[in-house]
């Protein structure tokens, strides 16, 4: 997206007119080798978007960098031992600038962005990893690689028995019912491993359930709930992130105080969120510079689409709010409010076995399609995509071009292959892709 920044200009007698900033440059362009990666970095004048994709046949990496002119000579980088063939550039777009790496061989890239910072300005990075010289795989080293593990904590327990519905249903009950389901459905699901945080009717402290989620070294942690409103009438599923900042709305804020108060009700009043220990200090400080926070809310995204497919949603996006059990630096963790359980509706709902079981399995799809698209290197699933349908999880920003891209496809097969009619797309919504 282009940038829309403008000018005032003082123009004859006090009249100003609004002039466009003119288009950032790429002043410098400079490049290091490491023993396992290349790192390609460019100077720019001013902050600039990008897109990274990749081509095969032959293999090429192609940068496009939104509303960017280029100024430094691509000519003069030394490419010996590296694994670039050439540099070129072309403009895109009419305004974009793209820069096209061709390979001498297949890379792993990673790009991304920072900010001007004292004497440096800002900067668009790519790392060209190397791949490893691939070879036939044992089914013994097949079997190292490791599965995707999903932590599944089920709310409250013991002496805390969450919100309270009609006829005495229990909050703590009722998410435990659906947690087992949801390990269940998860456990199906080639290349995925689920753990319950909670197995029992007991409590666990919100610091010791991150904790837990963070010791069994889990690519995800999802946190089950059927919370409480002032309003009966308050009805709907819903998903939850942190926020480093504000709430997105009073239902964010009202169950995160409420959730956050769950250790009170346990038992561990002298529980302090504000201590210095190493597993908290400086969590949202951190969750605002990693990618933790983006992916939380591009995992719940899917999710939420997931549950909107089959039953009501109280907010139709991933809401955020100052959830301390959603304070993970290193986890990706959501909140999932299967219902109101103070809605007479909903509390019946929630009570009924057959409506646990559709709510863990679109849990489950929700949480599957993500991970199908973005696997983790390592795993299972992340060695074995071309064996499986492949599906794409639509993530902020992305395109129906890019994604096209990405899968070195065209557009019209991709949107033949989702019956899509324009190239309009949502956040969360996931995609079938079809063979190149």
């Amino acid at each position: 997206m282009s940038r829309m920044w403008c000018s005032l200009v003082a123009w004859g007698f006090g009249l100003a007119i609004i002039l466009p900033l003119k288009a950032a440059e790429v002043e410098g362009v400079r490049l290091w080798r490491a023993p396992d990666h290349t790192r390609l970095v460019f100077d720019l004048s001013g902050p600039a978007e990008h897109k990274l994709f990749t081509l095969s046949s032959p293999h090429r990496v192609v940068v496009d960098i939104a509303d960017t002119k280029l100024q430094a000579q691509l000519s003069e980088l030394d490419l010996k031992d590296t694994p670039i063939a050439q540099v070129r550039h072309a403009r895109h777009n009419k305004k974009d600038l793209r820069v096209v790496l061709d390979l001498k061989q297949q890379i792993n890239p990673r790009s991304f962005a920072l900010r001007r910072h004292e004497l440096l300005p800002d900067r668009l990075v790519l790392d060209l990893y190397d791949k490893t010289e691939s070879k036939e795989k044992t089914l013994q080293e097949v079997s190292t690689e490791r599965d995707i593990v999903i932590a599944v904590n089920a709310g409250h327990g013991g002496e805390d028995p969450g919100a309270l519905g009609p006829g005495g249903l229990r909050e703590k009950d009722v998410v435990l019912a659906i947690a087992r389901k949801l390990q269940r459905a998860l456990e199906r699901e080639r290349g995925f491993s689920a753990k319950l945080v909670r197995t029992g009717d007991y409590f666990i402290p919100l610091r010791q359930r991150v904790k837990k989620g963070r010791k069994m070294r889990a690519d995800l942690y999802v946190s089950v709930h059927a919370d409480a409103f002032t309003r009966k009438e308050a009805r709907g599923a819903g998903v939850y992130a942190v926020s480093s900042r504000g709430a997105t709305s009073e239902t964010a804020r009202f169950l995160a105080q409420r959730e956050n108060e769950s250790d009170l009700i346990g038992g561990v009043g002298d529980l302090s969120l504000d201590d210095k220990d190493d597993t908290l200090a400086g969590v949202l400080l951190d969750l605002s510079m990693t990618a933790t926070m983006n992916a939380s809310l591009d995992i719940g995204a899917s999710v939420l689409s997931s549950l909107g497919s089959f039953t009501h949603l109280h907010k139709k996006k991933v809401e955020q709010a100052n959830f301390s059990e959603l304070r993970n630096p290193d986890v990706p963790s959501i909140l999932v409010e299967t219902g109101f359980i103070t809605n007479p509706y909903e509390s019946r709902r929630l009570s009924d076995p057959k409506f646990q079981q559709r709510m863990a399995e679109k849990l489950s799809e929700g949480i599957v399609a993500y991970f199908s698209s973005r696997p983790p290197a390592g795993t299972w699933l992340a060695a074995n995509q071309h064996t499986k349908s492949r599906r794409h999880v639509i993530a902020r920003g992305e395109t129906l071009s890019g994604i096209a891209a990405r899968y070195n496809i065209s557009v019209a097969a991709l949107m033949s292959a989702n019956g899509i009619k324009n190239s309009v797309i949502r956040v969360g919504q996931t995609l079938s892709i079809p063979s190149g």
